[in-house]
């Protein structure tokens, strides 16, 4: 049927009629876009000559249509029938009419880019590249021929410019020569081409390319718009290939200087195009281009300013509206501004100079002192567009040093942070300028840089708040300000109003508070809630605090109430201004509450009204947070019955943000307003919390439990709270306890929350003791209980004992002890657990009126089962914790006389030193002689264990004993012994805490001693290197930023796989290779990690990711996981670098995403294998964000083939929406 239909429709496309042609070739794209659509062999050839034909069409609707007719059909006819249409098209665009040329060329282009698949684009490029070539490069062809043909290969190569491989030089030959020629709009193409060729050709092409553009350049004859077309290719080449064009740069950088100093003065293009050439190399070949960043900074710096036509006295010296007329009266004959282009020049230094900032954070403290003036100076620019740049280059100064002193907290005088300091004033004199200008763009940029100041130096404007003020009030009051504008000065108030003390807006507060007033009324709802938030802002700011009266707040009581209350009763408003009103009414009645006592019985009725309300509901359960912890204790009782009921139903809601804010909130209210809320009220509080305390999220069960404590602590609950909590919450608590994923603010809850059951005096202590001790007898059929649930039941159980006072305590103990005397050896777990709660309880209180029970102890080190002889080790260190000098000299005595126990006492030992070195207790001098020289002997031990344990002993006392400790490490890092130089370095591991400590000084001049054993022969002494290295650099980065210059080099030579270290084990019927170096590596890797966290500004990171970074990428699993994470780090902190190599970094991770396991392969390589592809996918993910990564083809298709299969496109989606 369809083929009869088809007949009929091409006999009408070829009537005499126009309109029924066009009628009919409209038939025929419909029906060629449906679905099912065949053709028969015969009607196929018929078809596509007519749709050539009607190309031609006098008519140019028909021939559009036609245009439009060829992508459906060049997926549906065969590969012959394709290849005659571009035949003929070629012939047309070649020796055909002028008119028809235009629509050859769209067709051909149309057909290139729906070629089925890659078989058919093979063959249609075989038979039309050598066409289009001839196009080009045949004598007299016309300019606009060569246009199209230029046009075309581009779209092809583009595309398919891998598959040309073989025609690449021909290509290249007829290219070239184009760049030469005296049509613009030919070189313009031709540039165009070469770089979509570029990026598919091999290194010697590339090179043979560019040393043809360079040969032209470097000849003084040259015309100078030709100069300009190859400068341009030299930039187009460095975004086309990225990282390749770095051996080039030698020979193209001195020369593209040298025209930026050296064009005549009327030649600005040139300059602009060398400087744009420059800043593409900065950001696409950033470890090439170091040598000449010196140069670059200058030049940029010099052309920042550069304006031959335009003095600067002319602006000094005159007030902007005496010179605004001046303007007005110039004559008109004399040089104008059209043709000044000298605006572009400094433009691209502009764009340039922030290339330079972003891809080299190790130059910022250089760029403060050389940049950051000049870039201050240049605010002044006269020319907009080119202002903007300026504010855009200098906001990523401000950001960069954001990110590279990112948690850095003591800055010297060479900080980026310092420095920008003492800038701060110069920029508030610059901006303010801005601030005055008539022009809105002007404006907006000047707040965006204020504002990235503030986010990056969070109180540098405490002196200049009085002249920014009017700034911000021209800017909200002004009738020409636009809301854009608005909502700029808006963020930047409320942002200066978070990161400064209160004290420093007093004075101005009657000037900036009115326009914040009156732009909560604005119409746009942008400005009206982020307005809302400046006000919740200013509430703060005027009355800080409660008691103290600095600054009469009540005259802007109302204003503020009366504003923000239009808004929260207004219902026919923007979601996020309804949020923003009920926030800002919160913060309005905690803090003036006392001054709106006949205002408050009709505002809290709103408030609990959009509690009612889904879309507003979790907002309103904060604000009424606020209000029940304001220090006023407002009279509430007009709503609180109603609140209360609202916030227990709220517990059963699905929505978990709201279950935390409702629990939040009802722990205040209950703590606040105890004595208006009755007892029935508390149970069914009880039991709807219950529910809640699960390990499924732990982050609610602490809220939970803590809420249950201050139902439990308030002396008003009836007996009934207690027997409902008994019921309801402790077989929940006893339940959670088991749990192995117990830990931090849920487990010190649980223990708070035991402690305070036998306070309340519901439940007995000996009940509770049974019920916490059985919960170590497993269930029969749940096998083992885990390790962490021992020991959250031991503290949970030395709280309780320490709760219920001395009496029940020694009881508790002599039961214990009892326990551990039975030896029963059946029941490990019971004596586990004993010798757990002995240590905890121990830790806490003095035992040593338990006679001998350090002997009881230490008797369970006999045990046949490890995990008692560690518990046993643990009890006896936190016992003698209680009582050092009964206990140490004990313990110390049995390190030396018994050999067997050594291990185990030596953990002893460490628990002790490390609760001493936390609790800054003094060991008394001779113990710490004792111990260290104890220690030290053991420094050799052939068990690795031993050796660990001894270097956190050694560290913890460093810590306590810096004075006599550093300098013994020191003298043992040339120790013959390596085991020694190794414990020594991993103990100054251990010393290097985050807290501030006396150590640090002692330690800083004496660190490279030990870190530059990175460099010894042993892999043991280089891999504690590492370790100290990657804990100093996460701890206390300012130990090591002096010596990163020489280590880092010495760090990457340590993530090289090194033969040597790879070696064959023969286990008979097979061979097992191990490779010794594998733990030095992935140590090595994690220490750069690291090092990008805390000393991004010293780390150069294009050295690092080629070679290294990318040797990691095709390593083993272990080392693989932490390079997935470095690439994600980088692409987002440092973009530029990453992209310069994007390409060589697909083919690694294209391996490990299409890597599958062996058949026979076990589960847990399974696993590993999926958590991998996972890591890789997350780190593709990373790199997808960059902007300019589609520059790279490598990268597109490894996306598409991603998308493409089923397995990776879905986790690669539930990984972007993590």
């Amino acid at each position: 049927m369809a083929n009869l239909a088809l007949t009929g429709i091409l006999e009408k496309m070829t009537g005499k009629d126009k309109d029924y042609r066009y009628m009919a070739t409209s038939d025929l794209l419909n029906e060629l876009n449906k679905e099912g659509f065949k053709i028969d062999v015969d009607i196929e050839a018929k078809l596509s000559n007519i749709v050539i034909q009607q190309l031609d069409d006098a008519a140019g609707d028909v021939s559009g249509l036609a245009v439009k007719c060829l992508a459906p059909l060049v997926k549906k006819v065969r590969e012959q029938q394709v290849l005659e249409m571009t035949n003929r098209l070629c012939d047309k665009l070649l020796n055909g009419k002028e008119q028809n040329r235009d629509i050859a060329s769209i067709a051909l282009k149309t057909i290139v880019a729906e070629v089925p698949n890659s078989s058919v684009a093979q063959s249609v490029l075989v038979s039309i590249s050598p066409k289009l070539i001839r196009g080009i490069t045949t004598q007299g062809m016309g300019t606009e021929i060569k246009c199209e043909c230029l046009d075309i290969l581009c779209d092809v190569l583009h595309k398919y410019g891998s598959l040309m491989a073989s025609d690449h030089e021909v290509l290249l030959g007829a290219f070239l020569p184009q760049l030469n020629t005296n049509q613009a709009s030919v070189r313009k193409k031709a540039v165009s081409c070469i770089a979509s060729l570029a990026s598919s050709l091999s290194d010697d092409l590339l090179a043979k390319a560019t040393a043809e553009v360079v040969r032209i350049l470097q000849n003084q004859a040259t015309k100078s718009e030709i100069t300009r077309t190859n400068i341009q290719m030299i930039g187009a080449l460095s975004r086309a290939v990225g990282y390749r064009f770095g051996p080039h740069l030698g020979d193209a950088v001195p020369i593209l200087i040298n025209y930026c100093n050296n064009a005549s003065e009327n030649d600005e293009e040139l300059r602009e195009y060398s400087l744009q050439a420059l800043e593409s190399f900065l950001l696409r070949c950033p470890r090439d281009i170091s040598f000449y960043c010196d140069q670059i900074l200058h030049l940029t710096l010099e052309f920042l300013s550069h304006d031959p036509n335009f003095t600067d006295n002319m602006e000094e010296d005159t007030d902007d509206e005496s010179y605004a007329e001046e303007e007005d009266d110039e004559s008109a004959n004399e040089y104008t501004d059209d043709e000044d282009v000298s605006w572009k020049v400094r433009r691209a230094a502009a764009k340039c100079l922030a290339a330079l900032i972003v891809s080299r954070p190790e130059m910022l403290s250089r760029l403060y002192e050389e940049a950051c003036p000049k870039l201050i100076d240049r605010f002044k620019e006269r020319e907009e567009n080119v202002k903007m740049d300026v504010f855009n280059t200098f906001i990523e100064l401000l950001r960069q040093t954001g990110n590279v002193t990112k948690g850095q907290t003591d800055f010297d005088e060479s900080s980026p942070r310092y420095l920008l300091k003492q800038e701060v004033p110069k920029i508030v004199r610059s901006v303010n300028k801005q601030l005055r200008e008539k022009s809105i763009k002007t404006k907006v940029g000047a707040f965006s840089v204020l504002k990235e100041l503030v986010i990056v130096l969070p109180d540098c404007l405490a002196d200049h708040i009085g002249s920014l003020t009017p700034g911000i009030e021209k800017a909200l009051c002004d009738k020409s300000s636009t809301s854009n504008l608005k909502i700029e000065a808006l963020v930047f108030t409320r942002l200066v109003l978070t990161s400064h003390a209160p004290s420093v807006f007093h004075p101005y507060i009657k000037v900036i508070s009115a326009p914040i007033i009156s732009a909560v009324g604005e119409r746009y709802y942008k400005v009206t809630a982020e307005a809302l938030r400046v006000c919740g802002e200013l509430v703060r700011v005027v009355r800080p605090n409660i008691q103290v009266y600095g600054f009469d707040f009540k005259p802007y009581v109302h204003p503020i109430y009366a504003a923000i209350m239009s808004r929260l009763t207004n219902q026919d408003q923007d979601q996020e201004v309804k949020e923003c009103a009920i926030s800002c009414m919160g913060l309005v009645v905690s803090t003036f509450g006392d001054h709106l006592a006949r205002e408050l019985p009709s505002c809290l009725p709103v408030l609990v009204d959009r509690m009612g309300n889904e879309i507003t509901r979790l907002t309103a359960v904060k604000a009424f947070a606020v209000i029940a912890a304001s220090p006023l204790h407002l009279d509430l009782s007009c709503i609180l019955e109603h609140v209360i009921a609202e916030l227990t139903a709220f517990l059963r809601k699905a929505n978990r943000a709201l279950r935390q804010a409702t629990l939040g909130t009802l722990n205040t209210l209950i703590v606040g307003y105890s004595d208006k809320i009755g007892s029935a009220a508390y149970e069914v509080i009880v039991v709807e919390l219950s529910t809640l305390i699960s390990d499924s999220d732990l982050h609610m069960a602490a809220l939970a439990l803590e809420l249950c404590c201050t139902l439990m602590a308030d002396k008003r609950s009836g007996p009934n709270v207690g027997l409902t909590v008994r019921n309801k919450v402790l077989p929940q608590a006893l339940t959670l306890i088991r749990s192995s994923l117990l830990q931090g603010q849920a487990l010190l809850a649980l223990q708070n929350f035991f402690g305070a059951l036998v306070y309340s005096a519901n439940t007995s202590f000996d009940v509770l003791l049974d019920s916490l001790l059985s919960t170590a007898k497993p269930p029969a059929q749940a096998g083992a209980i885990a390790k962490q649930a021992l020991f959250s039941t031991a503290q949970c159980v030395a709280v309780l004992c320490l709760a219920a006072g001395n009496e029940k305590c020694s009881s508790t103990v002599n039961m214990l002890t009892d326990i551990l005397k039975a030896d029963n050896s059946t029941d490990s777990a019971k004596q586990h657990l004993s010798l757990l709660c002995l240590g905890e309880i121990g830790r806490r209180k003095d035992l040593s009126s338990h006679d001998h029970i350090e002997n009881i102890v230490i008797e369970s080190f006999q045990s046949s089962f490890e995990e008692i002889k560690s518990a046993a080790s643990y009890a006896l260190g936190n016992i003698a914790v209680g009582n050092l000098p009964k206990y140490l000299p004990f313990i110390l005595d049995k390190i030396d006389n018994q050999q067997k126990k050594q291990y185990l006492l030596l953990h002893s030992l460490k628990e002790v030193i490390v609760r001493q070195s936390v609790e800054k207790a003094e060991f008394d001098d001779s113990s710490v002689e004792k111990i260290t020289k104890l220690l030290f002997n053991q420094c050799e031990s052939e068990e690795e264990g031993v050796r660990n344990v001894v270097a956190e002993c050694l560290g913890k006392i460093a810590l306590i004993e810096p004075g006599k400790l550093v300098p013994a490490l020191k003298v043992r890092t040339t120790n013959l012994a390596a085991f020694t130089r190794a414990t020594v370095v991993i103990a100054v591991k251990y010393s290097i805490v985050e807290r501030q400590e006396k150590i640090d000084e002692i330690l800083y001049p004496e660190i490279s001693s030990f870190l530059m054993l990175i460099k010894d022969q042993d892999r043991h002494v280089r891999r504690a290197a590492v370790l100290a290295l990657s804990t100093a650099a996460h701890n206390k980065p300012n130990l090591i930023k002096g010596l990163l210059p020489e280590l880092l080099p010495l760090l990457y030579d340590q993530t090289v796989i090194k033969k040597e270290l790879i070696r064959t084990v023969d286990l008979g019927p097979f061979k097992h290779t191990v490779d010794d170096g594998l733990e030095l590596r992935k140590a090595a890797f994690e220490c750069v990690d690291t090092l990008l966290d805390s000393c991004l500004d010293h780390v150069n990171p294009s050295s690092f990711i080629v070679p290294y970074l990318l040797s990691g990428l095709d390593d083993h699993y272990d080392v693989k996981m932490p390079c997935h994470l470095i690439l994600s780090k980088l692409a987002d902190k440092c973009p530029s670098a990453v992209l310069a190599v994007l390409d060589s970094l697909v083919d690694p991770l294209q391996k490990t995403i299409n890597y599958r396991p062996k058949q026979d392969a076990v589960k847990q390589e399974v696993d590993r294998n999926e958590d991998m592809i996972r890591s890789a996918l997350r780190a593709i993910a990373s790199l997808n964000r960059i902007s300019g990564g589609d520059c790279s083809h490598k990268f597109k298709n490894l996306i598409s083939e991603i998308v493409k299969s089923q397995t990776l496109s879905e986790k690669y989606s539930s990984i972007r929406n993590e």
